[in-house]
């Protein structure tokens, strides 16, 4: 293979098609949406066609070609048909290499839609700024607050106008739910799940209610309604219900002061894993509260007392002399003085060990080393492998006040130097998991999240937890959807994502100019957050909400109109037209929104 792509099949004339660059797991995603969901043609600019997914993504129907190009070149971006492409997606490689192609491409065609993957975030703000038409997105942060809100037993949420949405199930649901946004919730057969089913209209308590009066006219003033004729009980939808409703702020892990306090406590503990030291300390501690009492007792002023065992503690006493007691002047007596000498012996034993701990605490970080899990590490979340997307589930994490303890084999993981930052203990090296997950203090954590590449490794994490503590949670990073059915189906108190599965729909949407805020997670399946205005020329105008929605794919949940600063939360006229300036919020799964954004660019 050469960079002049040898061995390529030479891309035939197409236009007005969209290219992704990329071999991953996330290039495979997208390209599968973008061929099944918005059914457009794709082409495929890879390094090695032998590699990661590029075999199946050569094999998938409806991609126009697939490109081999060990880098994006010029010539690679011409071989692609850059200059009539509409689209471009920069899913692997660096976020310097994806800067530079995205710039080349913008050099080639200044009208293309460009959408690029980077890690740094802020860097992908300022990058918005320099393209004409692209964004910037990171998939590890996309997906990220779904792993973390799995970890802590509850669904991830995503802000839309000062209110946080999140999916809610069976018992769960309050009244004021916003809609329901699946059914037939079956965890033996996630198959059977239905997104967003056809819900009954706003009118139906009103035609139950004329069904039970009758033809007699309205209702009157001890009117008497008829019975009810006889017939068959309606029937309950089997499996569980999940709906979307709303937070005013999103609720953090609340952990006491009390417990903190313990926890610290505990953690001290591990500077003193000697027996022996441990015996020599206490017993060096109950002499000083004897001479501490001592001194008490013969001076009756417990502030005096404090202060001249503190400077006994630091040998800074000063002791009595000669001419002092001959002339009366003296401390305390014989008593007195004992106490003193054995304040200061035992002022000695405690120096060595509080300078050792203080060398210990501040040579770990001067060394560029995070620190290892004390014994005060309890209720915590391990997360095992701290690559891009590891990192991000810790920080989040440790952002809602949750103690995290991190796995990570490779030492010069990205991730390191984060975690030692935030202050989070790392376990570094390449030992048994057994060994790993015990010095990880897994008996007493609450749950374990493993996100590296690699789905064996995820799930060999996730059983040998789940072996050492069989009341541990465990969230496992899976590609393969079979392979994830059979996980939900073998282990309680479990869940699989997929970080490819989860930014995918983000990454095609925004290819296609649409500003998708969130997604919440129904099992694997996944429900989108987006927002449309409607702008001049837009195939919005005119729309209500009968045309917009479609049962199973696309529900508005909110509307804000060109004159008010406020979202109006399931608006009831479904009648009333948009007009330019308006702004909708829909719930829709993957190829609702597609179908969406295929009626709407033939629309306009």
């Amino acid at each position: 293979m050469t960079s002049e792509g040898w061995g390529t099949r030479s891309v035939e004339p197409v236009s007005q098609h969209y290219i992704v660059c990329g071999g991953n797991a996330l290039a495979h995603r997208l390209v599968l949406e973008l061929v099944e969901h918005y059914e457009v043609p794709v082409v495929v600019l890879v390094a090695d066609r032998t590699r990661d997914h590029a075999p199946q993504i050569e094999q998938l129907p409806g991609v126009a070609a697939v490109v081999e190009y060990a880098s994006i070149t010029d010539e690679a971006l011409r071989e692609v048909s850059i200059d009539t492409a509409r689209g471009l997606a920069l899913v692997e490689g660096s976020d310097q290499d994806n800067i530079h192609a995205a710039l080349s491409a913008q050099g080639h065609n200044p009208d293309l839609r460009i959408v690029l993957r980077m890690f740094n975030q802020r860097l992908g703000e300022n990058i918005e700024r320099l393209l004409r038409n692209g964004a910037a997105l990171s998939g590890s942060a996309t997906a990220a607050p779904a792993f973390a809100a799995a970890a802590l037993g509850r669904p991830n949420s995503v802000e839309i106008g000062g209110r946080f949405l999140h999916i809610a199930f069976d018992d769960a649901i309050t009244s004021d739910r916003i809609c329901v946004v699946a059914d037939h919730i079956d965890r033996q057969d996630l198959s059977r799940i239905r997104l967003l089913p056809e819900q009954r209209g706003d009118s139906a308590d009103f035609v139950r209610l004329a069904s039970e009066f009758g033809d007699d006219g309205p209702v009157r003033p001890g009117g008497v309604r008829r019975e009810a004729e006889p017939g068959p009980a309606p029937e309950e939808e089997p499996g569980g219900v999940a709906a979307l409703q709303a937070l005013r702020i999103e609720p953090r892990e609340p952990i006491s002061w009390a417990r903190r306090a313990r926890w610290r406590l505990l953690d001290m503990m591990r500077f003193f894993t000697s027996a022996r030291m441990r015996l020599v300390l206490l017993t060096a501690l109950a002499a000083v509260l004897m001479a501490f009492g001592v001194l008490w007792y013969l001076n009756r002023n417990f502030g005096w007392t404090i202060y001249i065992s503190l400077l006994d503690l630091a040998g800074a006493a000063q002791p009595d002399q000669l001419a002092d007691i001959a002339a009366g002047t003296g401390t305390g007596g014989l008593w007195q003085r004992v106490a003193q000498v054995v304040i200061t012996i035992c002022g000695i034993t405690f120096a060595p060990v509080a300078t050792a701990i203080a060398v210990e605490v501040l040579g770990s970080g001067r060394r560029g080393q995070p620190r290892n899990p004390g014994a005060g590490t309890r209720d915590h979340v391990i997360v095992v492998g701290l690559g891009n997307v590891g990192t991000r589930v810790a920080a989040q994490l440790h952002e809602l006040g949750v103690p995290v303890v991190c796995m990570e084999r490779d030492p010069q993981a990205r991730g390191i130097a984060a975690a030692r930052a935030l202050g989070i203990p790392v376990v570094l090296g390449d030992g048994p998991f057994e060994e790993q997950l015990r010095r990880a203090r897994l008996k007493h954590s609450r749950a374990l999240v493993a996100v590296s590449g690699d789905d064996a490794t995820n799930l060999e994490a996730a059983l040998e937890a789940r072996h050492g503590n069989p009341e541990v949670r465990v969230v496992v990073r899976l590609f393969d959807d079979n392979f994830a059915g059979h996980f939900y189906a073998t282990l309680d108190n479990a869940a699989s994502r997929s970080v490819s599965y989860l930014a995918a729909p983000a990454f095609a949407a925004a290819l296609m100019g649409r500003e998708v805020r969130g997604m919440l997670s129904v099992f694997r399946h996944v429900l989108l957050i987006a927002e449309l205005t409607v702008e001049d020329g837009s195939g919005l105008i005119g729309m209500n909400r009968h045309d917009l929605e479609d049962p199973g794919g696309v529900r508005v949940i909110a509307v804000r109109f060109a004159r008010s600063t406020q979202l109006q939360w399931n608006f009831p006229d479904r009648t009333r037209r948009l007009t330019p300036g308006d702004q909708i919020v829909v719930a829709a799964t993957r190829s609702g929104l597609a179908r969406l954004n295929t009626a709407l660019v033939d629309e306009a």
